[in-house]
C-alpha cells in the first residue's frame, strides 16, 4: 500500500471529473470512483508494478466499470409500487445545458473515448491504452460521437433560435 495514499489524495480530483463526465452525475462519478479505488488499492502493488501509469489504469478501469454498470442496469425491473417516501437529489448544475444533455445520451464507450479526448486532452494511441481498445476503435466510436453530437446540437441550437 506504499504510495496509494498519496495517488488517491493526488488523483482524487480528476478522477471525479472523469467519474461525473462518464455517468453524467456527480453521486454516480463518485460512488464509481470508490469501487474502483478499493480494487485498485487492494491490488495497489500489482498495479504499479504491471502498469506502470496508475492513473491510466484507474481511468482505464472506471470506463470499463461504468460500461458493464451500464449493461446491466439496461434490464432494470420495474417495481410494483411506488415507494411511499419522495426523494429530492440536488439539482445538477449542467441538467439543462445542451451539450451536456447529449453528451449524457451517448453510448458509454463512444462518452469515454470524448471525454479522454477532448476534456482529458489524451491522444488516440492514449484513449486506446486507457480503454483496452485499437486505436482504430477510437478513431471510429470518436467519428460517431461527434456525429451525434452535432446531429443532436444543431437541432437543439436550431430549437432555441441560436
Amino acid at each position: 500500500m506504499d504510495g496509494f495514499g498519496e495517488f488517491v489524495r493526488e488523483a482524487l480530483p480528476g478522477l471525479l471529473r472523469y467519474g461525473h463526465l462518464l455517468t453524467g452525475n456527480p453521486h454516480d462519478a463518485a460512488d464509481l470512483v470508490q469501487t474502483v479505488l478499493e480494487k485498485v488499492g487492494a491490488r495497489w502493488s500489482s498495479v504499479v508494478r504491471k502498469s506502470g501509469d496508475p492513473v491510466a489504469y484507474t481511468r482505464r478501469a472506471m470506463a470499463n466499470s461504468h460500461i458493464s454498470r451500464w449493461r446491466r442496469s439496461r434490464h432494470e425491473q420495474p417495481i410494483a409500487d411506488v415507494p411511499d417516501v419522495r426523494f429530492v437529489a440536488d439539482r445538477d448544475p449542467f441538467e439543462h445545458e445542451p451539450l451536456w444533455a447529449v453528451l449524457r445520451e451517448l453510448p458509454p464507450r463512444q462518452r469515454a473515448v470524448v471525454v479522454l479526448r477532448y476534456y482529458e486532452d489524451l491522444s488516440e494511441q492514449e484513449i486506446a491504452a486507457v480503454l483496452g481498445i485499437s486505436r482504430g476503435t477510437v478513431k471510429s466510436q470518436a467519428s460517431k460521437a461527434m456525429a451525434t453530437l452535432r446531429g443532436r446540437l444543431g437541432v437543439a441550437m436550431a430549437r432555441d433560435g441560436s
